[in-house]
Parts: structure tokens; sequence; C-alpha cells
């Protein structure tokens, strides 16, 4: 179970890594930073990366519709449900209890530029979630689909204290 150095120096190691973050998405605050950063400041970049995340967890056109007999969860900032997700307004994160019946409604999030690939992996913690890792990957170097599963991988295992 690695904390927050021990994750991000995996994240780094993978093929094409150029930087990684684990970040607040409600305070858009970088917890723990590594590599480069896209625009040369940590702590921008942190904050530019909450926002897209609490837009992908809060909106309803990123949420699986809910499933009859299931509660759905109040939070998205136009106030309809989203299933397994409170926004900052309902006070939790974008996952839940750990209950495969009420996962995250977004896994991770994934935007290709030209020169690279930024994924996010939202972490499920035993407290109200709200942490995600960033993983800023080099397009010609990198291997998308082995970062994802690797960053999934870490984003279960991380530990925060």
């Amino acid at each position: 179970m690695p904390g927050i150095d021990a994750c991000l120096h995996e994240a780094m190691s993978l093929p094409g890594a150029r930087g990684a973050a684990i970040v607040d998405w409600t305070s858009g605050l970088a917890l723990g930073t590594a590599g480069e950063s896209p625009n040369g400041d940590y702590e921008a970049t942190a904050a530019e990366t909450a926002e897209l995340a609490r837009a992908a967890a809060e909106f309803t056109a990123f949420a699986p519709a809910p499933v009859p007999g299931r509660p759905a969860a109040r939070g998205g900032r136009d106030g309809h449900s989203v299933h397994g997700a409170t926004g900052p307004a309902g006070g939790g994160g974008p996952t839940d209890s750990g209950d495969p019946d009420k996962g995250p409604p977004v896994e991770d999030l994934i935007v290709t530029t030209r020169t690279g690939y930024h994924i996010v992996s939202f972490v499920d913690t035993t407290f109200d979630s709200s942490v995600f890792l960033h993983l800023w990957l080099d397009r010609d170097r990198g291997n998308l689909a082995l970062a994802r599963l690797r960053l999934r991988q870490l984003a279960e295992r991380l530990v925060l204290e």
C-alpha cells in the first residue's frame, strides 16, 4: 500500500510519464507532485485539473442514469441526481463507500492533446473521497492503455493518512 510519494514515484516510472500529481478535487490543491507540470506551475495545473474532475463527477451528462431500485445521490450543480456521487454541495467526492453497486459515476478521464495525454483517475478512500491521480503522458513515448490500467491500480492501493 503506497503512500503519496511512493505512488507518484511508481506513476513516473511508466513509459512516457512527464508529470504526476495527487490532487484534492474539492480544494484544487496538489497533495504531492513529481516530474514536470504542463504549464510550469504545479498549483495552477492542480486547480485546472480539479475543475475538470469536478465537472465530470458532478454533471449528469457524464454519470450513468440511476438504476431502478437503487437510490440516486444528490449533488450535481444543476440539482439533478447523480448516481453514486455527491458534489461539494453534498460534501462528498466522486466515489462512494466502495460498494460495487455504489461505485464512482466516472472512473477516469482522458484528455488527448497533440503532444500528450492527461489521465485523471479517481481515488476511493475510507473518508469522503475527493482525491484523484493526474498523470501527464508523452503521446509519442507513452502507452495510454498501460498507463490507464496502472494508474487505476495505483489509485486502488494508495494509502492517504
